[in-house]
């Protein structure tokens, strides 16, 4: 029996405002951003997310990571900056950069998304592709909602998407609005990846 390839993954979990999120890398980026479940199990889930590979985890603070999600939550960050390191379809990673191309506090329908990667006939493909999306929020696929306004899939669930819309609906509104979420104090080395600017490779 052939021996596994072995891939070192690092996690963390983010206690953010709509639940519990975990945070994965490899040393060439963010690989993934997961909304737990109660009782889901963290490295229970990524064995079963990286099959093909005898995974060694290591739990590292994400302070970069964090202190943007921070940010965003609090209403002080529009944009994030953080490298990605994605595993997907060529049609998945031209959904995926249509996505991040949607501007803060807007939304597109599944049809806009398609006209806009030039596969106008392809709105069904497009919505697969947002639910296999890997890194939601710095990805954000919950900008993308029914051609009749309507909200739709996320792999979050429909109130926490519907609590993302709102406060970047919000926050257009005024920038000014005070914090409510402080996060958490991290003190741990971070990744050199974590300084570099936004990719989208394979």
């Amino acid at each position: 029996m052939p021996i596994k390839s072995v891939s070192r993954f690092y996690y963390d979990i983010f206690n953010s405002p709509v639940g519990n999120l975990l945070l994965v890398a490899s040393q060439q980026g963010i690989c993934q951003i997961h909304f737990l479940k109660e009782n889901e199990e963290a490295q229970e889930t990524l064995q079963k997310r990286y099959p093909e590979h005898r995974v060694e985890i290591s739990i590292l603070e994400f302070k970069k990571i964090k202190k943007e999600l921070t940010d965003y939550f609090n209403q002080r960050l529009k944009t994030f900056s953080l490298p990605l390191k994605l595993k997907g379809t060529f049609f998945q990673k031209k959904v995926w950069q249509a996505l991040s191309a949607i501007p803060y506090g807007k939304t597109l329908s599944y049809q806009d998304v398609a006209v806009r990667i030039g596969k106008p006939a392809a709105a069904r493909a497009v919505g697969m592709a947002c639910g296999q999306n890997p890194v939601a929020i710095l990805i954000p696929c919950h900008r993308v909602i029914g051609k009749n306004g309507r909200l739709t899939g996320f792999g979050g669930g429909l109130e926490i998407k519907e609590k993302l819309l709102q406060l970047e609906k919000n926050h257009t509104k005024n920038s000014d609005r005070l914090s409510f979420f402080t996060g958490e104090k991290n003190h741990a080395k971070v990744l050199p990846l974590f300084q570099m600017s936004n990719v989208c490779k394979s």
